[in-house]
């Protein structure tokens, strides 16, 4: 089942490089008591993903923040090493979390895992953004396959 506005979001743990090492990251505490937009997108350095969708989340941070977002986090079924040298490679810096979510365990149990097999990719995340306040979600913007246009920062941004 997907998840849906009104929802909560579920426990799971993710993972984050930090000082070089992964760190594993609640979803308990990174929703709890703040606004979070989350990015969901199928794949650290491929070409949507790189060209338009996190280079639009680091564009916009100031902007969402200045909306009330407290953090902006990036997730895909990569590896947090992966996460972190595209986040790198990107100038993240601050602006955006990147989160990994290795096995996909916290996508399959969001209902928005994608098949992906036929590319060589295994199962990915469907791209998708939310907003999450304190727990539950508030927006939710699930992408039709191929698109990207509801998942934007700029979509996020006049949900605000």
């Amino acid at each position: 089942m997907t998840i849906k506005v009104g929802d909560r979001v579920p426990s799971a743990t993710l993972m984050e490089m930090k000082g070089g090492t992964p760190q594993p990251i609640k979803t308990d505490d990174l929703f709890g008591g703040k606004t979070v937009v989350l990015f969901a997108l199928p794949g650290a350095f491929t070409p949507t993903c790189s060209a338009k969708h996190l280079p639009g989340f680091i564009q916009h941070a100031d902007e969402l923040k200045q909306k009330g977002v407290d953090t902006i986090a990036c997730l895909s079924v990569n590896d947090a090493f992966v996460m972190g040298a595209w986040g790198e490679q990107q100038n993240c810096g601050d602006k955006v979390m990147m989160l990994a979510d290795g096995n996909g365990d916290f996508t399959r149990q969001l209902g928005l895992e994608m098949d992906a097999t036929r590319f060589g990719m295994g199962h990915r995340s469907q791209r998708y953004s939310m907003v999450v306040k304190d727990g539950v979600v508030k927006e939710l913007n699930v992408e039709e396959p191929g698109s990207f246009s509801v998942s934007s920062a700029e979509h996020v941004l006049n949900q605000l």
